[in-house]
């Protein structure tokens, strides 16, 4: 079983993790991205956009545009997820106006290029723990449980108006580099935690109903519950069929673990869905 223990220590190691992704965003803004005047995606794109117009950092306007997110993601996403996330926000808001904006290279394209995977190795590792970089995350999220279309139309609907706001209000050139540096960031969070918005968790139980209702309580989503017997013990278990985002993978793996860890939980990609994606009472 999971012991007290072993849950802090994978906390402790969750913070750290969600420190150091933080530490690397903030390196990647301030070193590549804000000198070259290139925009992130997300709300961090936002805040630079903000931060060329008013006589605010980055990090303030990132900071302040998280509170009310984080307001709406702690209803309607979930307390911890939206308390990491935040704390991913806070932290890099605090290591923006720590580090101070250097430019390394006048080459626009370098700093596109190379902000944008440093960047993306920040918002990953947040995700890979369980946490977001904040912002259009949640957003994201929120819209599409809301009307059971995938999270990558918003994403892409949300960012398409940061560049379309960056050619308006700066020039067409930053636009452009600005879709370089999405395209690169994309790729690199792809890799590091996976290639799917969406994926299909099949987990073979004994222990069905308590498993069920443990998801049930962090997981907004419907499960199928099939029959199922061991091909070598002959007992009777149950395939708990469960289709998630890959913001959920983390939860869905520590409610398993610490309800039963003897489970076999398979993790297969789901090129698409139709129908119903969430619960329902």
């Amino acid at each position: 079983m999971i012991t007290r223990h072993t849950t802090l220590m994978q906390e402790i190691q969750k913070v750290i993790v969600i420190i150091l992704g933080a530490i690397i965003m903030a390196v990647g803004l301030n070193l590549f991205l804000i000198p070259a005047n290139v925009f992130a995606s997300g709300a961090t794109g936002i805040a630079q956009i903000l931060a060329a117009l008013l006589p605010l950092s980055t990090g303030v306007f990132l900071f302040l545009l998280n509170l009310p997110i984080a307001i709406l993601g702690w209803v309607k996403v979930g307390k911890l997820f939206t308390f990491y996330s935040f704390l991913h926000v806070a932290l890099t808001t605090f290591f923006l106006e720590l580090i101070p904006v250097v430019e390394l290279s006048q080459d626009i394209l370098l700093n596109g290029v190379f902000g944008g995977v440093i960047t993306a190795v920040g918002a990953a590792s947040a995700l890979k723990w369980g946490a977001s970089a904040g912002g259009l995350d949640i957003i994201a999220l929120v819209l599409a449980r809301m009307s059971d279309r995938p999270v990558g139309v918003y994403f892409f609907g949300l960012n398409g108006a940061i560049v379309l706001a960056a050619g308006v209000l700066f020039n067409w050139e930053s636009a452009l580099y600005t879709l370089v540096t999405l395209y690169v960031s994309s790729r690199v969070i792809d890799t590091i935690h996976t290639r799917h918005v969406k994926v299909t968790a099949f987990i073979v139980t004994k222990r069905p109903d308590e498993l069920r209702e443990a998801i049930h309580k962090h997981i907004t989503r419907g499960i199928t519950r099939i029959p199922a017997k061991g091909g070598f013990d002959a007992t009777e278990k149950e395939v708990l069929m469960i289709v998630i985002t890959r913001y959920e993978l983390y939860a869905l793996e520590q409610v398993i673990n610490e309800i039963d860890e003897n489970a076999f939980t398979n993790i297969v990609n789901t090129a698409g869905i139709y129908g119903l994606f969430r619960k329902t009472d």
